[in-house]
């Protein structure tokens, strides 16, 4: 299967000599200017912890609906738990999508300054193993990602040791999802799975899914397919970086559309990272000039966060 999107080697960057790490920064970052998203290849997650980590997702939500919902938290934005069919839609979107999900954030010591800012994990009792798998999951997704913001860094010129750092502490998500089969549910109008939106954190890296219905918005107008590969990771650019970068790298539209043929359900785990809370969103010195002055004002990543939780109804105005 030919992905549909750049593809690059993370091994290059994390074990190849000087002109190879030189090579897949231009790729990574050229990847993401142009088309917002990337494949990756080579990464690091282990199959081991992604099977896992899928096994225990089709787990959770074969368990009844009783269940689930006492596992849902929407006075805390739904950002730990579960989160039922509907609720969630996209920014200026008045249909919930058709996908139910589950999230699974970071495990902070006692010790650590933000310990009492970041949300607790909700865990589902009734799934063996669910704890240690979904965090061992979280682990390495999280510094797969460590890796991208450090040659991120590189390729801007910028401080990788900042780059690195600002996701300590960050809300960063990992989400199980499930979009339903065709049978299961007669959707309202207009709803889809996921209607066309934009990510709100940092990068987002998608382990791929075996089931087709990702799509990009080209610059063109028109919707692009991305393709499961097998082994491949698709990593995004969000909100926060678009803003981090003053626009330079774009927070790409993307949708999930049930394919004509599905005949079941499609399951996805998207790892969303967050900056830690405090960190100002403010752009990177070389993405400000003359001929690129500032496009927004600073904000930090925990109101930024906030704002964009009401707007996809997720969290109620207090």
């Amino acid at each position: 299967m030919e992905q549909s999107i750049p593809v690059v080697n993370l091994e290059h960057f994390r074990f190849g000599d000087e002109a190879q790490q030189s090579a897949f920064v231009a790729q990574l970052g050229q990847a993401l200017e142009k088309f917002g998203f990337v494949a990756i290849e080579n990464h690091g997650v282990s199959m081991e912890a992604l099977e896992k980590g899928y096994a225990q997702s089709k787990g959770l939500f074969l368990l009844d609906e009783d269940t689930k919902k006492q596992y849902e938290h929407p006075e805390d934005g739904c950002q730990r738990g579960y989160t039922s069919m509907g609720r969630e839609h996209a920014k200026g979107q008045t249909e919930g999508d058709i996908k139910e999900f589950w999230h699974v954030g970071p495990e902070l010591s006692a010790s650590h300054p933000l310990y009492d800012r970041v949300r607790k994990n909700i865990w589902a009792q009734e799934l063996n193993g669910f704890k240690r798998d979904m965090l061992s999951l979280w682990n390495e997704l999280n510094e797969c990602g460590r890796c991208i913001m450090i040659a991120l860094a590189r390729y801007l010129d910028e401080d990788e040791q900042e780059f690195s750092t600002m996701i300590d502490g960050g809300d960063t998500i990992l989400r199980s999802i499930r979009y339903p089969g065709p049978d299961e549910v007669k959707p309202k109008p207009g709803a889809v799975w996921a209607a066309a939106h934009e990510d709100i954190n940092l990068i987002t890296l998608l382990p791929s899914s075996k089931e087709r219905g990702l799509e990009l918005l080209r610059k063109d107008g028109n919707w692009m397919p991305i393709e499961p590969v097998p082994g491949q990771l698709i990593a995004d650019t969000g909100d926060m970086f678009e803003r981090l970068t003053n626009g330079r790298f774009p927070s790409t539209t993307h949708r999930v559309m049930a394919p004509q043929d599905a005949d079941g359900p499609r399951y996805s785990m998207p790892f969303f990272i967050h900056p830690h809370p405090d960190y100002e969103l403010s752009p990177v010195s070389s993405c400000v000039s003359d001929e690129h002055p500032r496009k927004w004002e600073d904000v930090t990543a925990a109101e930024f966060l906030r704002i964009r939780l009401l707007e996809i109804g997720v969290l109620e105005e207090e």
